[in-house]
C-alpha cells in the first residue's frame, strides 16, 4: 500500500509510483530484462487494476495502430516491442509477503526462480547473482546491501571536522535487499497466506542451514518514503541512476 508515500498511493500502488515518468516496477523488471531475463510474474493485491491497465496499455500504446470506426476494431502494426512477458496474478488485498510467493508457485515453473519486492532498485548484477546461487547448491540466496547512509559521514580530531563526506552507502553491516533466488523446496517454508516471508521463512531456512548471502557492495535504494522518492527521481534526471545499466 505505500502508506508512507500517501499522497502518491492513494489512487495507486506503490510498485506504480513513478521514477522518471515510468513505474518503479518498470525499472525493476528492466533490470532484469538486461540480464537476459524474460519471464515475469507479478503478484498483484491493493490497486492491482491499476498495474493491469498500465501494463495492457504499454503494449497497445507502443504499437502503430489502425482503427477501423465502422467496427469498433483494432488492428496492430507490429512495431517494435518489450521482448518480454509478464503475468498478472491476483493474490488478495491482505496476503502476507510468504503467502503471495505461494500463491505464484504454481506460475513460476518447476525450476529456479528470481523474486524481489515491487519498491526497491539496485546496480545488482543478476547474472551473477544466479550463478552463485547455483554454486552452493541451496534452497536460498539473498543479496545482502548495506543500507544507504542518511546523514553526512564526519571525522572529527579534536573539534575539528577532517573528514566531511556524503556517503551513499554505510561502511558497516549487512541487511537483506529483497533480492532472492528460490528453489521449489524453499516453498515448503511458506505456512500460509498470513505468512511474512522476511520473517519465519527466512528464519527457518536459516536455521535449517539453506540460506546463503550474495554480497553486492554496489548501488542499492529502496522507495519507503518520499525522500527516497525524491532521491531516485534526481538520480534519474541527472542521468547518475546506477540501476540503469540498459540503453
Amino acid at each position: 500500500m505505500g502508506s508512507r508515500l500517501a499522497e502518491e498511493t492513494e489512487t495507486k500502488p506503490k510498485p506504480m509510483v513513478e521514477i522518471g515518468g515510468k513505474p518503479i516496477l518498470w525499472h525493476i523488471i528492466q533490470g532484469y530484462v538486461h540480464a537476459g531475463f524474460d519471464q515475469f510474474v507479478v503478484a498483484l493485491g491493493y490497486k492491482g487494476d491499476h498495474i493491469k491497465r498500465w501494463m495492457i496499455d504499454c503494449a497497445s500504446l507502443t504499437d502503430d495502430i489502425t482503427v477501423d470506426m465502422r467496427t469498433g476494431g483494432v488492428g496492430s502494426h507490429g512495431t517494435e516491442r518489450a521482448d518480454w512477458r509478464v503475468s498478472l496474478i491476483d493474490t488478495g488485498q491482505r496476503t502476507g509477503t510468504g503467502g503471495r510467493i505461494r500463491r505464484l508457485q504454481r506460475h513460476l515453473g518447476p525450476g529456479t526462480c528470481m523474486v524481489t519486492w515491487g519498491d526497491g532498485l539496485a546496480d545488482i548484477d543478476f547474472s551473477a547473482l544466479l550463478e552463485f546461487h547455483h554454486s552452493h547448491g541451496k534452497l536460498a540466496t539473498l543479496t545482502a546491501v548495506r543500507p544507504p547512509a542518511r546523514f553526512g559521514h564526519l571525522e572529527i580530531s579534536g573539534r575539528q571536522v577532517t573528514e566531511f563526506s556524503e556517503k551513499p552507502q554505510t561502511g558497516e553491516g549487512w541487511i537483506n535487499g529483497a533480492f532472492f533466488v528460490l528453489e521449489p523446496g524453499a516453498f515448503d517454508y511458506i505456512d500460509d497466506d498470513s505468512t511474512m516471508f522476511e520473517k519465519e521463512p527466512l528464519e527457518r531456512l536459516a536455521k535449517d542451514g539453506q540460506l546463503m548471502a550474495y554480497e553486492h557492495d554496489g548501488f542499492w535504494q529502496c522507495m519507503d518514503t518520499l525522500r527516497d522518492r525524491r532521491y531516485l527521481e534526481l538520480l534519474w534526471a541527472n542521468e547518475q541512476a546506477p540501476w540503469k545499466r540498459w540503453n
